[in-house]
């Protein structure tokens, strides 16, 4: 153990300590018997920086060079793993001209590869990606966390070319596909739509269907016959959906989406 002692005059004695395994418990023994008087030493602020301007590398908006689009086919392996991000960052770099390589990506074995190719289409907003979005969401072979994610960005960049997507995972045999399709269709503003949710209200699985009438509240501003939806049973869904099959085929034709309310929450 080293010690080094340094007089402070009336503000007493500072103990500089560099510890090793037994110091600890002598400090402690030491400033309870009043020994040692630890003293707090003034403070400085470190000195301010400069406000630096922030700078940032244009998007690309041309097309890729044979050296880009080749440079863009080796970046897609690295989608997954420690460099990711850096990936990421040079695919959003290199812009919307390089969806087409990007999407190959969805066809790549590592699910950790192909979430991640969806999640730079969204930092790209590249709607023309978007039918490839539909596909993935639809492929009943993906993994849920990829479907899901593909409607949900799918549904952000371009809402009106989903419905056939939410149409699919609505029938789909895992509970939280159908959630998704349920909740995400509140923000497909298509007629189509629509009977479709209609359909989920039956739902086998409680938080479907309430997804599902939530949106259809949502979207088609029709108040129903108060119903205890939250303990509810199966039956009792089967039953308060014809209700609104009922009114669903007595408007079908002239339905009109109402304006949107005003929100203040982000989606």
């Amino acid at each position: 153990m080293t010690v080094q002692l340094r007089y402070a005059g009336v503000w007493g004695i500072v103990l500089s300590v560099v510890l090793s395994g037994m110091a600890q418990p002598l400090w402690a023994e030491s400033v309870a018997k009043g020994w040692i008087v630890p003293v707090q030493m003034p403070y400085e602020m470190p000195p301010k920086g400069q406000d630096l301007p922030a700078e940032s590398v244009p998007q690309n908006t041309k097309p890729l060079t044979a050296e880009e689009a080749q440079r863009a086919e080796a970046l897609l392996p690295l989608l997954e793993g420690k460099q990711e991000f850096w990936a990421m960052g040079e695919f959003v770099h290199l812009g919307e001209p390089a969806v087409p390589v990007l999407v190959k990506g969805l066809t790549m074995s590592a699910p950790r590869i192909r979430y991640n190719v969806i999640e730079t289409i969204s930092m790209l907003k590249a709607v023309s990606a978007v039918p490839a979005l539909v596909a993935a969401a639809k492929e009943p072979n993906e993994v849920p966390r990829v479907r899901e994610h593909a409607l949900r960005v799918a549904v952000r960049l371009d809402a009106a070319k989903v419905v056939e997507a939410i149409a699919v995972m609505a029938k789909d045999p895992n509970s939280s596909i159908r959630k998704t399709a349920a909740f995400e269709a509140r923000y497909v503003r298509e007629k189509t739509v629509v009977p479709v949710l209609v359909g989920m209200v039956a739902d086998e699985e409680r938080f479907v269907a309430l997804s599902a009438l939530h949106s259809l509240w949502i979207l088609t501003r029709h108040e129903t016959d108060f119903h205890d939806w939250e303990a509810s049973s199966k039956q009792d869904r089967q039953e308060w959906g014809v209700e609104w099959l009922e009114w669903w085929n007595g408007q079908k034709d002239s339905f009109e989406m109402p304006d949107p309310k005003r929100s203040t929450r982000s989606r």
